[in-house]
């Protein structure tokens, strides 16, 4: 039987880096083989080439085989390979539906397509509505686009980049039920993620990337999480240790929230309590699209429709004050989305340090004090370890990872007294995450109140002091860390809690 993929001597150079330096990597037809490494390793440049959306420079693609030349995804998909990015391709004034016929042949019905996405949907658990507008929808419910997009071109290649961040523990194991049956039809699948014990769960073989070349590859199944992350980073990410604290003065309280749509297809919120108090950590988990954006735009200012005193912030009603007003009264944000809210792509660094440090530091009389910018941007990048030219590099040029410890960071430095964090560790590899976590639990037990929503579990019961689940709009009860387990969580995440409380 011909290899499916071999890729030889594949290198790819930009002005300032290698992104990839002589790539070998050969995939076998049925094998779910894992490319695992830091942020920046090169990972996504080779997935790109694969698919055509990147010529590399040098170097040689076997298909089935035969040598051929991916000139662009068009020439891709029709070889047969199909690819879900980390970062999304869908245009945000079109439906999921027309989003999804762009990739197909123009004589695709509309109508018809709908019932197939919807089919497809349900049939490996990744709920999806065809009408609705992609802008209406929530990263993770972009990433089941995508999801879905793929699956519907039965590809004999699946590239797959982080594509459980959106799921319960339990659709997880759906999803590899799936992902096992396609490989033992004989489809090969490319997986990347950063959930090590996902990768030795799943997973035939690992190729290993650091620094644009391969360091190694091994059968994860016979490997333990330190061992891989030794591979991939050269040592084995640090543990976290939380001063254990009894929590401080009520910081943020939420007293009975109901909230309309805000369109269509929003989640109306309803009847929502919880407090938050000084040096805790909330954490927030949910399968996307329950209300999280909702929640996340009533606490930070975007959506001032609630009642006054439906939000309190430090025991002042702030639930009709913008989020200017709500930043000077000592709130902090990190949005879920990096590129577009969380940072301005085309913007530096340093410019970027604008969007949440408008203060007497930064501006003066009008005009932005050029030094001061720089030196913030400057203390981000040193204490973060952004891997970045410098504060006058572009948002945009920053690997996913990198940009959101800039972000964090950005965010960490204005000390904030309340702390909001939308998906603190999405696409981050294993080492920048662990320094994302560490510095969110130095900030808690320094004294700061920070609300995490998430939607990996596993992050939710290492940092978090207290969790709550929400789902349709709703909360659940605040439980302990110490009392929940993922199974508990995972069914409350279904909005079972009620039911559960009634069986108990």
């Amino acid at each position: 039987m011909d290899t499916r993929l071999k890729l030889r001597g594949i290198t790819k150079k930009y002005p300032s880096v290698i992104a990839n330096d002589g790539i070998d990597l050969t995939v076998q037809p049925g094998e779910i083989h894992a490319v695992l490494g830091e942020n920046g390793a090169g990972k996504s440049t080779l997935m790109k080439i694969i698919y055509g959306s990147v010529k590399p420079d040098a170097g040689q693609v076997f298909w089935n085989g035969h040598e051929v030349s991916i000139t662009n995804p068009s020439s891709a998909r029709q070889l047969g390979i199909a690819m879900v990015f980390q970062h999304f391709s869908l245009f945000d004034t079109l439906t999921v539906a027309e989003n999804i016929a762009l990739g197909l042949s123009s004589d695709t019905r509309l109508n018809e397509l709908e019932i197939r996405i919807a089919d497809t949907a349900e049939q490996y658990g990744l709920e999806l509505e065809p009408q609705r507008h992609v802008h209406t929808l929530s990263v993770g419910e972009c990433q089941r686009v995508e999801i879905v997009r793929a699956l519907l071109a039965k590809p004999q290649l699946l590239i797959l980049d982080e594509p459980t961040s959106v799921l319960t523990p339990q659709a997880v194991e759906k999803l590899f039920v799936t992902l096992r049956k396609l490989a033992s039809e004989g489809c090969s699948i490319l997986y990347i993620s950063h959930k090590l014990d996902e990768i030795r769960a799943l997973c035939h073989t690992c190729t290993v990337m650091r620094g644009g070349k391969v360091t190694g590859v091994c059968d994860p199944r016979q490997e333990t999480a330190a061992s891989l992350s030794r591979m991939m980073t050269g040592s084995e990410p640090p543990a976290i240790h939380g001063i254990e604290r009894a929590p401080g003065e009520q910081m943020l309280s939420v007293k009975n929230l109901s909230l309309a749509k805000s369109h269509p297809f929003a989640t109306a919120l309803s009847d929502i309590s919880f407090d938050l108090h000084a040096g805790e950590i909330l954490g927030i988990a949910g399968v996307s699209g329950n209300g999280q954006q909702e929640l996340l735009a009533t606490l930070s200012g975007e959506d001032p429709r609630a009642a006054a005193d439906a939000v309190l912030l430090q025991g002042a009603p702030v639930g009709r004050l913008n989020a200017a007003g709500r930043r000077a009264r000592g709130l902090g944000f990190v949005p879920e989305e990096r590129l577009g809210r969380g940072a301005v792509p085309d913007l530096s660094l340093a410019h970027n340090i604008l969007l949440s440090h408008q203060t007497a530091a930064t501006i003066r009389q009008g005009m932005v004090k050029t030094s001061a910018i720089n030196q913030i941007a400057a203390s981000v990048i040193a204490r973060f370890k952004v891997k970045a030219s410098g504060p006058q590099a572009a948002a945009g040029s920053l690997s996913g990872g990198n940009l959101q410890k800039y972000i964090v960071g950005r965010e960490v430095m204005r000390n904030p007294k309340v702390l909001l964090v939308a998906q603190p560790t999405w696409g981050v590899d294993v080492g920048a995450a662990a320094q994302i976590r560490a510095e969110l639990v130095a900030l808690r037990d320094a004294g700061c109140a920070l609300l995490i929503i998430s939607e990996e579990l596993d992050e939710l019961f290492e940092i978090s002091d207290r969790l709550i689940v929400i789902a349709k709009g709703r909360v659940s009860p605040s439980i302990k860390r110490s009392e929940a387990t993922i199974d508990k969580i995972g069914l409350w995440m279904s909005g079972l809690w009620s039911q559960e409380a009634a069986n108990a």
